[in-house]
């Protein structure tokens, strides 16, 4: 699971009114090389979440993504391949999603969010 998928999911428990974003819990992830597309980042950059992308790549080791963007730094080669590499390199294989609100588990396994909630959550 991607860095991006993770900064777009949310907990749909019933009555969690703070489900966003996900705790990440990393047991295993792997970085698989993507062709990098400025035009891709420049437009997905106003949809991002930018502190729980900083927080998920921390999570994964990543330590080099500033903790306050601006618009303006999408001029900057170097941020922009950082950026590229936190939102979409980076792979989530085994671990798990955590509701913020109520603490529940979701798996990740093989990479593939399990985000099926139980009878009584829904």
């Amino acid at each position: 699971m991607r860095l991006l998928t993770h900064n777009m999911l949310s907990c749909n428990i019933r009555g969690v009114t703070k489900g966003y974003p996900l705790e990440l819990e990393v047991e295993r992830y792997v970085t698989k090389e993507v062709q990098f597309n400025p035009d891709f980042l420049k437009n997905i950059f106003p949809k991002i979440e930018w502190k729980a992308l900083h927080d998920a790549a921390k999570k994964m080791n990543v330590n080099d993504l500033p903790e306050q963007v601006e618009p303006t730094m999408l001029d900057n080669d170097d941020f922009m391949r950082r950026f590229h590499h936190a939102l979409l390199e980076l792979h989530l294989e085994e671990g798990a999603l955590i509701c913020p609100e109520t603490g529940r588990r979701f798996p990740v396994i093989k990479g593939i969010p399990n985000m099926l909630l139980n009878e009584d959550e829904v």
